[in-house]
């Protein structure tokens, strides 16, 4: 049967870790997120029980208003938290240097999320040329941060990449902080030329970050890039699942994100991802069943294997 939106509530507190996608809204999950013909409205009702985080890029691109936090708040599940990125008014136009304004309005609709339990990691994506010699804006800008949130940093600039002092510096400034470093990780994407539009589009946007597993908080923080076809990315998911897996056995908390060139494709990338760490970590709870598929599969409306592979 469909699962209710006001009954046989998660509780993502009792998990380990936080799985999510980029986004909690695509015409394509019907029957995968939400039960098809979900008005888009509701959708973020669905997604919040079905996975225990989303990665927010709204809040980059514009700042919403007071009452779409409010609203955000009142209609997710009780312990889902959303991981939004900073404006990019702060981070790419005033590359975090006399930005108090805007940061003040930032912080404090960040605010009406913390205050009810709904506000994860929130995460600084610097832009490709900010680089090392910008050190000090980023230090400044971070040690002003409420420690009573979590934050992030998601470094482009290959300075913060040399393995030698300029990285050095900054994961050590990170976990001074308790501050997380974004794992951003674009090698399944970049594994093979690829197969359609969507994915050469992808690829034209998406950078090539070296790789990375460094740890310099309590939540190592990953947003992994696949693509369309899931069967493509199997070393990389079973590489991570591992990784996570150990993560989890230490006592740290991942915050994982799958992502896919076509968004429609990211909850089973996610699902596949949780089996595997399920595989590797005792216990596991099970990610709830796709939303209505057991009920078109008993009237004959679907078979059986055409339920998503993961």
């Amino acid at each position: 049967m469909p699962i209710s939106t006001s009954s046989n509530k998660v509780d993502w507190n009792r998990w380990p870790y936080r799985l999510g996608c980029p986004v909690w809204t695509c015409k394509e999950w019907g029957n995968i997120v939400y039960p098809s013909g979900t008005a888009q409205a509701q959708s973020l009702r669905w997604y919040s029980q079905m996975f225990g985080t989303v990665e927010g890029s709204s809040t980059f691109y514009a700042m919403p208003s007071t009452e779409t936090f409010e609203k955000w708040a009142s209609e997710s599940a009780d312990t889902f938290q959303f991981s939004f990125k900073f404006p990019q008014r702060i981070t790419h136009e005033a590359e975090l240097v006399d930005c108090d304004d805007v940061t003040r309005e930032f912080l404090q609709r960040l605010k009406i999320l913390h205050e009810v339990g709904r506000l994860g990691i929130t995460f600084v994506q610097l832009g490709p040329r900010f680089s090392a010699r910008s050190r000090n804006a980023l230090a400044t800008f971070l040690k002003r941060l409420p420690q009573a949130c979590k934050w992030a940093v998601e470094v482009r600039h290959s300075d913060w990449f040399d393995e030698g002092s300029n990285e050095k510096w900054l994961d050590k400034l990170l976990a001074d902080l308790n501050i997380d470093r974004v794992l951003f990780d674009s090698r399944p994407l970049f594994s093979l030329p690829p197969t359609d539009p969507i994915e050469i589009e992808s690829q034209k946007r998406k950078p090539k970050s070296p790789f990375r597993t460094t740890v310099t908080g309590k939540h190592p923080f990953v947003r992994v890039v696949g693509r369309n076809k899931p069967d493509e990315v199997t070393t990389y998911w079973q590489e991570w699942s591992k990784q996570i897996a150990a993560w989890i056995v230490e006592g740290l908390e991942p915050w994982i994100f799958t992502h896919a060139p076509d968004d429609a494709v990211a909850p089973e990338l996610a699902r596949w991802m949780h089996r595997l760490i399920g595989e590797e970590v005792a216990k596991l709870d099970p990610l709830k069943d796709w939303p209505e598929l057991p009920t078109l599969i008993n009237k004959g409306m679907m078979r059986p294997r055409q339920m998503p592979l993961f």
